[in-house]
């Protein structure tokens, strides 16, 4: 088993690359653009290809998805005249002329479609989390430890280029909140998914078209969304915690096969202890999204939206996010593509999503304390 300090990483800027010549990235010199094909043509999917098509160094060249009404709103919202379309992305993988591969599916799928893209030897920016279960995340393990090393693979954890989040690591790094002692993360808001009928359609494609309610598909809420929390933890404490004990309920959200909040109490390495809440149930109009950590000489509180850094009585710096974070996710993609200064981030990333897999087995058996060793094993 690789040690915490191994998988821990950074930024894009600190990671282990490979280096090579940018010609050798996305075809040949007469190549202006990287080509990229979406696999998953739905929201979040449709929000990085908008990104990364109005990257003068990128273009959205194909679509992938399942469903063929999906594909035609891609087109429609991504405004591509004539791009190049599959519903099976075992053939879309095998168009040489593609270069790059955003997997933005549903949960369940990633690990098959990770894999089967390391095969096909695509650069890959792969959204979270690595998978829904052990085995799943264990496949992507595999996978990254058989990619091709000029090949990039990145992964939709976007607080890890996010210039605040940057920042605030350095700040922890250079030593100016002392060390850490004590940290917390939540994610409070409303229900992000609205279900929808799909009359006439089979028992499970109506499921998958609905991924979300399920967790076979979606790994619950605190694996499909919470892992964001969980790899900043990953991250700044320097990696996985020891063990776990949490709750949860649904009190709001009947009809979907998910909770709908949750409460947890990780252990980490040197018995610092980290509090995490999350709900999807608080009425729109409210939302906390974030970290906290607490040092001997300070305390940083960060979010996609800023970071505050309390230095004493009357001492708090606010630093304001410019942008959404996920910007500077896929223009450090294209740009390590571009140069040819690739990383491979997605064992790191499946050892953050083993964190919520850890938390989930905690809320799905109350009040009994689950081990990292436990839901892990040896990877």
């Amino acid at each position: 088993m690789v040690s915490r300090r191994e998988v821990l990483g950074t930024t894009a800027s600190t990671a282990a690359f490979q280096i090579l010549k940018p010609q050798t990235a996305f075809g040949s010199q007469a190549n202006s653009k990287i080509s990229v094909a979406l696999l998953g043509v739905g929201g979040r999917g449709t929000f990085d290809a908008r990104i990364t098509h109005a990257d003068p160094r990128a273009q959205i060249t194909t679509l992938c998805d399942r469903f063929e009404d999906r594909i035609e709103q891609g087109k429609a919202n991504l405004k591509l005249e004539n791009p190049k379309t599959y519903t099976d992305y075992q053939k879309m993988l095998g168009d040489s002329s593609i270069d790059a591969v955003i997997i933005a599916t549903p949960p369940f799928e990633h690990p098959p479609m990770l894999e089967a893209a390391v095969e096909a030897k695509k650069h890959i920016f792969c959204e979270k989390p690595m998978g829904v279960d052990a085995e799943g995340v264990r496949r992507v393990i595999r996978a990254a430890r058989k990619a091709d090393p000029k090949k990039c693979i990145s992964v939709g954890f976007q607080q890890r280029y996010g210039g605040v989040y940057v920042e605030a690591w350095k700040r922890v790094q250079a030593g100016e909140i002392g060390p850490i002692v004590n940290a917390r993360g939540y994610w409070i808001s409303s229900d992000p998914f609205v279900r929808r009928d799909y009359p006439g359609v089979p028992k499970e494609v109506e499921e998958v078209r609905n991924w979300f309610c399920y967790r076979k598909y979606s790994g619950d809420f605190i694996v499909e969304q919470d892992c964001h929390n969980f790899d900043v933890l990953h991250w700044f404490l320097g990696g996985p915690p020891v063990k776990a004990v949490g709750y949860c309920g649904r009190k709001v959200r009947t009809s979907m096969d998910i909770n709908d909040h949750l409460t947890l109490s990780f252990e980490w390495p040197d018995g610092i202890h980290v509090n995490f809440e999350a709900n999807q149930l608080t009425p729109r109009g409210f939302s906390r999204v974030g970290e906290e950590f607490t040092g001997t000489k300070g305390h940083l509180q960060i979010s996609r939206a800023r970071l505050i850094h309390t230095r004493g009585p009357n001492q708090n710096e606010t630093i304001d996010s410019k942008r959404d974070i996920t910007y500077d996710a896929i223009e450090a993609f294209l740009g390590m593509i571009e140069s040819g200064k690739v990383e491979n981030v997605a064992e790191r990333a499946a050892l953050s999503t083993f964190i919520a897999l850890l938390g989930r087995q905690a809320i799905y058996n109350p009040g009994k304390e689950v081990t990292w060793k436990q839901v892990v094993g040896n990877i």
